[in-house]
């Protein structure tokens, strides 16, 4: 499971108390164990990083992206964090915080089918179709 030291956990403590609405939001939804998942928020990951959202047993990563995610060099920066987690054995999830916003169930749906790993092909920019079916 990932952890971090104790700098990173104290920063993942504050993160905890200054969360957007958007993860507010889905954190409310979140820990009532849809589909009998259980999430950490702000979850301290090595050195460097704090997971918005963390299901260790099917080792994914949730991220609520806001408008900021687009700017800038946080694609970049993104790609690098999300390239880490990944050597670490865990998938990463990016969540428009408009969608959190807009339809809040059908993120928490996306959420659950994405974890328990029947993958849609559609919603929020899923998966691309196997290949032949494109």
């Amino acid at each position: 499971m990932l952890h971090g030291p104790k700098r990173n956990q104290k920063r993942a403590k504050q993160l905890r108390r200054a969360m957007t609405l958007p993860e507010i939001l889905l954190w409310r939804e979140l820990k009532k164990r849809p589909a009998e998942l259980r999430f950490r928020h702000q979850h301290p990951a090595g050195e460097h990083y704090v997971l918005d959202f963390f299901c260790p047993r099917h080792k994914l990563a949730v991220e609520v992206d806001g408008e900021a995610h687009e700017r800038g060099d946080r694609p970049e920066r993104d790609a690098v964090r999300d390239a880490w987690v990944s050597s670490q054995g865990v998938r990463t999830l990016r969540i428009p915080a408009v969608e959190v916003l807009n339809d809040l169930d059908a993120v928490v749906r996306y959420i659950v089918v994405t974890a328990l790993g029947d993958y849609p092909s559609t919603a929020f920019g899923g998966p691309p179709p196997p290949p032949g079916e494109e």
